[in-house]
C-alpha cells in the first residue's frame, strides 16, 4: 500500500510553517514534504521533523528567483553554474534532513532559445546532478507541470519525461508523477501511470482533484481508483498530498482516513 506525505507548503497552512509538522503527525500522517527548504536552517527543519517523528521525503532544488517567476534552471543554458550551485545546497539539505529525494525543476522555456539547444542543456544538468546525487544515495525527479498552472514550463507532458530520463540515462533519475498535473495537460492518468509504472521509472506520486485543486475525492479523478491502481501495480512508495483544502486541512482529511 502506498504511504502517504503532507506537502506543508499545501497543507496547514493555517498555522505557522514550523507548527505544520506537528499537526500532520497529529492527523495521522508519518512523512511530510514542501517546495523548498532554504528560508530555515537545516538543523532547525530536523528538530521539527524529529520532535514530530516524521520523515522527508521531497523537496525541490532551488528553482532560481520564484518571486520573479522563475520555475527552476536545469533547461536554462546561461544559468549552468547557479544550477550547479543550487544542487550543492539542496544535496546538503538532502543530507542534513536525510532526506532520499530531490525534486529538479525544469523551468520556463525562453522564446529566443532553441528547443534543441534546451534540451541538450537539460539533459547535461540533469546528467551532472544525478552522478552527484548518486554518490549521496539520493533520488532525483523530474515532474510534467501543466502549463495552465506555470505557463511556458518546458516539461509539460508525460511522454516527454520519459523521452528525457531515457536521454539522461542515470539509474537514479525517476518521474515524478502528479495526477492533477497530468489531468490538466492530458488526461488518461491511469493509462500513463501504468506506462511510467512498467518502465520502471515511477519515484514520487503526488495527488489533487483535478480541475481545482482541492481534496483528491472532489472533481473529475477518482482517488479511490487511482490509489487501488498504484496498490495494483506494486507501488510501494510515497504519495505527496499536495492539494490546497476546501475548507481548513483538518476538515478535509475524511478521504484519507481508509487508507492510513
Amino acid at each position: 500500500m502506498p504511504q502517504f506525505a503532507a506537502n506543508l507548503s499545501l497543507l496547514y497552512t493555517e498555522l505557522p510553517f514550523l507548527q505544520r509538522f506537528a499537526a500532520a503527525a497529529a492527523d495521522g500522517f508519518r512523512a511530510v514534504e514542501f517546495l523548498f527548504p532554504y528560508a530555515y536552517e537545516a538543523a532547525e527543519l530536523k528538530q521539527a521533523l524529529d520532535a514530530a517523528g516524521l520523515r522527508q521525503v521531497l523537496f525541490n532544488a532551488p528553482p532560481g528567483n520564484w518571486d520573479a517567476g522563475e520555475r527552476g534552471l536545469a533547461c536554462l543554458p546561461d544559468r549552468q553554474a547557479e544550477f550547479r550551485e543550487g544542487m550543492a545546497q539542496a544535496l546538503h539539505y538532502a543530507a542534513a534532513l536525510n532526506c532520499p529525494r530531490l525534486h529538479v525543476m525544469a523551468g520556463i522555456a525562453p522564446a529566443d532559445v532553441q528547443p534543441q539547444r534546451l534540451h541538450a542543456c537539460y539533459v547535461e544538468n540533469l546528467r551532472w546532478a544525478a552522478q552527484n546525487a548518486q554518490d549521496q544515495g539520493v533520488q532525483l525527479c523530474i515532474e510534467a507541470i501543466n502549463p495552465i498552472d506555470m505557463p511556458g514550463y518546458y516539461l509539460q507532458r508525460q511522454a516527454q519525461a520519459l523521452a528525457v530520463v531515457a536521454a539522461v540515462g542515470a539509474p537514479n533519475l525517476a518521474v515524478q508523477f502528479d495526477v492533477y498535473h497530468c489531468q490538466v495537460s492530458e488526461g488518461d492518468v491511469s493509462r500513463k501511470l501504468r506506462e511510467v509504472m512498467a518502465r520502471g521509472l515511477l519515484g514520487h506520486v503526488q495527488i489533487a482533484g483535478a480541475p481545482d485543486r482541492h481534496e483528491p475525492h472532489e472533481g473529475e479523478l477518482r482517488v479511490e481508483a487511482l490509489l487501488t491502481l498504484l496498490d495494483e501495480l506494486g507501488y510501494t512508495g510515497y504519495v505527496g498530498c499536495e492539494y490546497r483544502p476546501r475548507a481548513g486541512t483538518r476538515a478535509g482529511l475524511g478521504w484519507l482516513k481508509p487508507w492510513l
